[in-house]
């Protein structure tokens, strides 16, 4: 059985809290063990899985590999700690809030042999691959992509753009890569609201 430990535990981590506790048969999943969770809040047990300390999930030999599914300007950090510890990472999008710390942990993966795994799980779902197979072979004249959220602690998401880059990478995937030509953002902070537009174009504009 391979060890794994869940960082985290907002949506995403319970999630995987849910799937590692419960895998589907016959799935590589049976062959992972949930030793358990990490979370800053105090909560002991969630579904049978035991909360550790964080120090216990670096220092146990039994864990392989740490799920990371905290907010996004902790990630970067919480991967630097496991790959020093010998631990394979799987971490949410995006992996860090510049591209520079990403090239940084992906050579350090490789120089401690493990593996550093970015999952955007949106690119799996039934939906996107039906919307990528009806976009196939077509060539995009103009489009907008829309979409709403509630207002995030952008200290701990970081700048409004990462809050919708796993968007953004919904447009690189189906029709490759893109230049910004504008971007603008609107505050209202009485009404607690904010929205950004960002205009790009593909390679043949």
């Amino acid at each position: 059985m391979f060890g794994t430990v869940v960082v985290g535990v907002g949506i995403a981590g319970l999630a995987r809290i849910r799937d590692l506790m419960n895998p589907m048969p016959s799935s590589p999943s049976e062959h992972l063990k949930l030793f358990g969770f990490v979370s800053r809040r105090s909560f002991g047990n969630i579904n049978e899985a035991k909360q550790i300390s964080l120090e216990d999930a670096l220092r146990n030999k039994d864990i392989h590999a740490a799920f990371i599914s905290t907010e996004n300007r902790s990630h970067e950090e919480t991967i630097r700690m496991f790959l020093e510890a010998g631990k394979h990472v799987l971490v949410e999008y995006p992996m860090s809030l510049s591209a520079k710390a990403a090239h940084e942990l992906w050579e350090m993966a490789e120089q401690k042999g493990k593996i550093l795994h970015v999952e955007h799980i949106e690119l799996l779902t039934e939906e996107y691959k039906q919307l990528k197979k009806e976009v196939a072979g077509k060539d995009l004249v103009k489009g907008t992509l829309h979409f709403t959220g509630h207002v995030l602690d952008e200290n701990k998401s970081g700048f409004p753009a990462f809050s919708g880059i796993a968007r953004l990478t919904w447009l690189i995937d189906l029709f490759g890569d893109l230049t910004v030509t504008s971007a603008t953002r609107e505050k209202q902070k009485d009404k607690n609201y904010s929205r950004m537009t960002v205009h790009f174009q593909t390679a043949n504009k």
